[in-house]
């Protein structure tokens, strides 16, 4: 993503169109018709502006998929919403595609699926999961198996550990560690571009 924010982008907006009100409201020049007609569409701009800058902080926002770290769940060039408010109402689950800033870099968001909650002892042998002494099956959404080992490391509390279901093809929290509770920008709920693909993430 750009270092410019779309709320940013938003914000900058509203205030050219609220400074151009200001202006057209006071220009005498222009007829008063003319005035009321552009000052009433200058409101609708910025009721539309304001209303997406809510939405998109706390409601849902767009994400665009630029790796196969995720594949098959999410391909290249996948447009997925992400639900903003799933968290602000409980805490992730063992499962959840999740989008959230990158420890090492909070500029940049990335996607994966959380695997290790708080307090979970995670470990991989051979390709397999394991939470404790238990295997997690995970053949619905692993597109290969990757037969390196990893830990065992215990997820410290308000952490989570995650993997990307392209296991030989992503940067997870086997590279850059855990993902802080506070880097959570929300769950990944729906792919809706391209058509073919539209539908919910699993």
């Amino acid at each position: 993503m750009s270092s410019l924010s779309i709320p940013t982008v938003i914000l900058s907006v509203s205030a050219c169109l609220l400074a151009f009100r200001i202006i057209i409201k006071r220009t005498a020049q222009i007829p008063q018709t003319v005035r009321t007609a552009i000052v009433e569409t200058l409101d609708a701009c910025l009721f539309a502006a304001l209303l997406s800058l809510v939405i998109i902080t706390f409601v849902v926002q767009a994400f665009y998929i630029p790796s196969g770290s995720m594949e098959p769940t999410l391909m290249i060039d996948d447009r997925i919403l992400v639900g903003k408010f799933v968290y602000r109402l409980g805490s992730p689950h063992r499962g959840d595609v999740i989008v959230f800033r990158y420890p090492l870099n909070p500029q940049r968001d990335f996607v994966k699926r959380v695997i290790g909650l708080p307090g979970d002892r995670v470990r991989l042998r051979d390709g397999v999961v394991y939470i404790g002494a238990q295997a997690i099956s995970e053949k619905s959404y692993t597109i290969k198996p990757d037969f390196g080992n990893y830990g065992p490391v215990t997820v410290p509390a308000n952490q989570y550990f995650v993997l990307g279901d392209n296991r030989n093809n992503s940067e997870d929290s086997r590279f850059f560690g855990y993902v802080p509770r506070g880097n959570i920008i929300g769950k990944a709920v729906f792919i809706y571009w391209p058509l073919p693909r539209i539908g919910f993430v699993h």
